[in-house]
């Protein structure tokens, strides 16, 4: 089941259960007959990739299947995306599972929210070990919620209708989602060049089926990361620019305008890639001020990738 974004969560606690938006993988976790198998959303693999996971699954319910995410925390304890995916097999992950589907072979996906979290609760979390735990509920007045999220740099929040029924592969608005504070993924569309790879990598949004060109950073690169960008851009590159809105008229007072004079040292790719970027704001033309690269998010699709606008107040 898939989230709708919104600039504003529902206010009512009495219809509505609230989560702390967790920044890792979503991922899916069964076991049937043959035994225990994790994937993404798109597909991947993951049982033996998250092997302390499975793991810590192995003694769920035979024909069960629960939804969750995968999260790297940091020395803190907050939820770190570059961490993920940097983990290699023996780092330390968690998976935070929130929901429940099938339960020993009943598909219990049509009973509403809360009751799925009671058998959740009852049934299934008992049977789970270590790196595996409850996505809890967060209780508080929204606003309080929303100043808590900020305080502690985390992602955003999550409101789930509590009689909404589980609907996979829908975006029906009864699971909604808010940013707090200010990242989102962004598709990569090309690179400037540079000594050895590249210089800055150019990003963008799609909006009414048009990629819009929105910043580009040589900020949060390591020389390994460059490397391992490089070999991912080379199948890719082709001459046709995917943006829709290049060349820019001016530079902008922000020095983020591709004008085209700046785009004969672009290098264009086919816009498949999907980075998570941080940034301090949206300027007033668009673009993206001092954005710089986390990581590639490999479970996101580029042709979902729209503008995201955090909360302000």
């Amino acid at each position: 089941m898939l989230l709708q974004r919104t600039d504003h969560l529902p206010t009512d606690g009495s219809r509505w259960a609230y989560e702390l938006k967790l920044d890792g993988y979503r991922v899916m976790a069964a076991r049937t007959a043959d035994g225990l198998r994790l994937w993404s959303r798109n597909g991947a693999d993951f049982t033996k990739r998250y092997a302390a996971i499975t793991r810590g699954l192995a003694k769920l319910p035979t024909q069960t299947v629960v939804d969750g995410e995968v999260v790297a925390l940091d020395a803190d304890g907050r939820p770190s995306f570059q961490a993920l995916q940097n983990a290699d097999a023996q780092a330390d992950l968690v998976y935070f599972v929130f929901d429940l589907l099938i339960l020993r072979g009943r598909d219990v996906m049509s009973e509403p929210f809360e009751r799925r979290r009671l058998l959740l609760e009852r049934d299934v979390l008992p049977t789970l070990a270590e790196p595996v735990r409850y996505s809890a509920q967060v209780t508080a007045p929204l606003s309080v919620l929303i100043a808590s999220v900020r305080l502690q740099g985390l992602e955003g929040l999550i409101a789930k209708r509590r009689d909404s029924r589980y609907e996979p592969g829908q975006r029906s608005g009864a699971w909604q989602k808010m940013r707090v504070n200010r990242g989102q993924e962004l598709v990569i569309g090309g690179y400037t060049i540079g000594p050895h790879t590249f210089d800055a990598i150019i990003l963008g949004y799609y909006e009414n089926d048009q990629l819009l060109y929105a910043a580009r950073t040589r900020n949060g690169f390591t020389p390994a990361v460059r490397q391992r960008l490089m070999q991912a851009f080379r199948p890719l590159e082709t001459r046709v620019c995917p943006f829709a809105n290049l060349p820019e008229a001016r530079s902008g007072r922000w020095g983020q305008g591709l004008t085209k004079a700046k785009m004969a040292d672009c290098r264009w790719l086919q816009p498949v890639l999907v980075a998570q970027i941080e940034f301090v704001e949206w300027t007033a033309d668009q673009h993206l001020r001092h954005a710089k690269f986390v990581a590639l998010r490999e479970d996101k699709a580029a042709r979902a990738v729209t503008r995201e606008r955090p909360v302000l107040d």
